[in-house]
């Protein structure tokens, strides 16, 4: 069953999903797994696995795909049609696209729907970037000319999270595609039928067949994909510490990597800040999308000064987030993506509050009625604790916010910057200057000053230290995707 043909149809509960192989439906030849909706815990599909034999034949499938579909070698202006194809198909979808990402991960139907808005956007802007690409010729320096021209990497292995598939998963396979590349993509466990769904979309849009394959499976899977020998780039989203490991057999075998790691983000608010705007951005840069954001601001600095001010203010605007049912439109964020997760979550805020912690806000599971059967959890302020802490420095990944305090820049920067993380930071200031200056002097890839978690597709994406390796989105998005050859022409 084709969930480009249901469109808007959940397959039956019975029924074990196909994977996307070469283009086609396919059977997975592995043990299914169990798709579980976390607002209700209520099984909702089952998917078919991938064994390390079928990895293999898919990465062959790609290979060939590269070698004979003449993909990598069509004018960019006709490969930018196929990719603008794709995303007209996935707006047209975007309403069956986001109620499968809600029913497996627990976002909001407007989040989802709004991350399937900007999926279509990522496959527009690489289609421009295709299209728009040049090559270059850099000054000679004897009797001849050079040139610049860049080649695919040839098969890509792309592994995709679960807290936002439509987006992450648009966000490899576009510009790989782009790039003249085939691509194996491994969906995560808890998001399969969603990724699934945007693979389909991208086949329905003239996609030559072979160049992409969607697959499903746990740590079996993976490991036969980022291990197999016709892989030419692993782009991975993930845990840092699954990363490592990934990065630890592609340095063995001189394998190029992408890696989107974790995060432990400052979010600093100076006394000079507005405080309301402050208050309203913290919020919503720790709590949307319950927390499960790789930029989530996880640990607040707030000049001492104004802490109490701030603290009131931000205590009102947590309280004022609706945690309820993704599918209720009052509802502002949801449960977290699984259970697991969710006691996950949990035990780090027992952690906190058994190291000297003070729970300023939420710190529990929501009681009773809609909350009882799914894996819900309040947004949560801890104070009282120390940035060396635990809680401080590991990646909970959850609505669960550090409130700390600073008295000076100094001490400030040297806090935000003591973490092995530095993927994003947001600074709140109306001193240009300090906002420059703490700017550059933050380990972090990403700077927002009075504003947070705003994010384009044309800014390059990625971290420092163990947030990870090279650039997503931007044109080097799709660079990164292919490899540069200089060819030398005698005059």
């Amino acid at each position: 069953m084709s969930l480009l043909a249901a469109e808007a149809v959940i397959p039956p509960v019975n029924h074990i999903q196909d994977l996307l192989i070469a283009g086609r439906p396919v059977a997975g030849d592995g043990p299914a797994l169990d798709v579980v909706d976390p607002a209700n815990g209520q099984l909702m599909g089952r998917v078919g696995t991938s064994s390390p034999a079928q990895v293999a034949a898919t990465v062959r499938a790609g290979a060939q795909a590269v070698r004979e579909s003449g993909w990598a070698d069509r004018p960019a202006h006709e490969r930018a049609r196929v990719l603008s194809r794709a995303a007209d198909e996935i707006e047209r979808q975007a309403d069956h696209l986001a109620e499968l990402q809600m029913r497996e991960n627990g976002k909001t139907r407007k989040e989802s729907r709004a991350q399937a808005m900007s999926a279509a956007g990522i496959f527009r802007y690489y289609a421009a970037v295709c299209e728009c690409s040049e090559e270059s010729m850099p000054p000679a320096r004897g009797a001849y000319f050079t040139m610049q021209v860049y080649e695919p990497v040839g098969v890509v292995a792309a592994l995709t999270p679960w807290n936002s598939p439509l987006t992450m998963g648009a966000q490899k396979i576009a510009p790989a595609l782009a790039a003249g590349n085939a691509v194996v993509l491994k969906a995560a466990e808890t998001t399969s039928f969603v990724t699934l769904a945007l693979g389909q979309c991208v086949v329905a849009a003239g996609l030559p067949e072979g160049l992409l394959s969607v697959i499903a499976g746990g740590r079996e899977t993976a490991v036969a994909l980022v291990e197999d020998p016709g892989v030419g780039l692993i782009s991975f989203t993930g845990g840092t510490s699954t990363g490592q490991s990934i990065a630890r057999g592609a340095a063995a075998r001189l394998v190029p990597l992408i890696l989107e790691l974790g995060g432990k983000s400052p979010h600093i608010v100076f006394a000079d800040a507005d405080l309301d705007a402050a208050a309203s951005a913290v919020a919503n840069g720790i709590f949307g999308g319950t927390g499960q954001s790789c930029v989530a601001g996880s640990r607040l600095f707030v000049e001492e000064s104004v802490a109490d001010a701030f603290r009131e203010r931000l205590i009102a605007q947590a309280a004022a987030l609706r945690l309820g049912p993704p599918a209720d439109p009052e509802s502002m964020i949801g449960p977290l993506a699984s259970f697991a997760h969710r006691d996950r979550v949990e035990a780090f805020v027992a952690k906190g509050v058994e190291a000297g912690g003070e729970i300023l806000f939420g710190g529990q599971r929501p009681a009773g009625g809609e909350f009882a059967e799914g894996a819900y959890f309040q947004p949560t302020i801890i104070g009282g604790i120390d940035n060396a802490s635990a809680i401080a420095q590991e990646e909970i990944f959850g609505p669960v916010l550090c409130f700390m305090t600073f008295k000076d820049e100094d001490a400030l920067i040297a806090a935000a910057n003591d973490s092995v993380y530095g993927l994003a930071a947001g600074i709140w200031t109306e001193n240009y200057r300090r906002a420059w200056r703490v700017a550059r002097a933050l380990e972090a890839g990403t700077v927002w000053i009075n504003t947070y978690k705003q994010l384009s597709i044309a800014a390059p994406f990625g971290g420092f230290k163990l947030s990870g390796l090279g650039r997503e989105k931007g044109i080097e998005g799709m660079r990164a995707y292919q490899q540069v050859k200089s060819l030398y022409w005698a005059t």
